[in-house]
This record gives C-alpha cells, sequence and structure tokens, in this order.
C-alpha cells in the first residue's frame, strides 16, 4: 500500500516538474521582424526598378544584407534559451 502511493506521488511530481513544450521565442513567421525583413526587400526591390542609377548587383547585394541581418538577429534571439522540447522519456 506504501509503495503504491509513494509511486503515485512521484507520477504527481514527474507531471508537475515537466517542462513548458513551447521555446521562449516564437516561430519565425510569427515575429515583426520577418514583416520588416519582407518589408525591407520588397522596398529595395522596388527602389531598385524605379532608380536607375542603381545596378542590380547593388540591389542584390542589399537585399543580402537585409537577409544576412535578419539571419542574425534571429540567432541571437534564440542563442539565449534552452531548448525545451526536450519530450526524452529516458530521464528519470
Amino acid at each position: 500500500m506504501a509503495s503504491e502511493a509513494a509511486t503515485r506521488g512521484r507520477a504527481y511530481d514527474r507531471r508537475r516538474e515537466r517542462v513548458p513544450r513551447f521555446a521562449e521565442t516564437k516561430p519565425s513567421f510569427m515575429t515583426t521582424e520577418f514583416y520588416a525583413m519582407l518589408a525591407g526587400i520588397v522596398g529595395v526591390l522596388i527602389a531598385g526598378e524605379s532608380n536607375d542609377s542603381w545596378d542590380a548587383r547593388w540591389v542584390w547585394q542589399i537585399i543580402a544584407a537585409i537577409a544576412v541581418g535578419y539571419m542574425i538577429s534571429r540567432g541571437l534571439a534564440k542563442s539565449g534559451i534552452a531548448d525545451r522540447h526536450g519530450g526524452r522519456d529516458d530521464e528519470a
């Protein structure tokens, strides 16, 4: 009887100590940085088409710089958190 109560208690504690399934940062498509990056890319493409003094190579370099900046910002946002998806059953 005592071992059954102890088992139930451990199961309850195990459920209570579970780590949340979601990480602290949002998925990339749900952030304002993602939409700001898309708006910046579209803006550079429109400006590149309407401005004859900009050549295609320069426009694509600016677009690449915007994309790299976005990737760095997402990396910094995710670098400080631990992976909380866990789900390992072998942990006791």
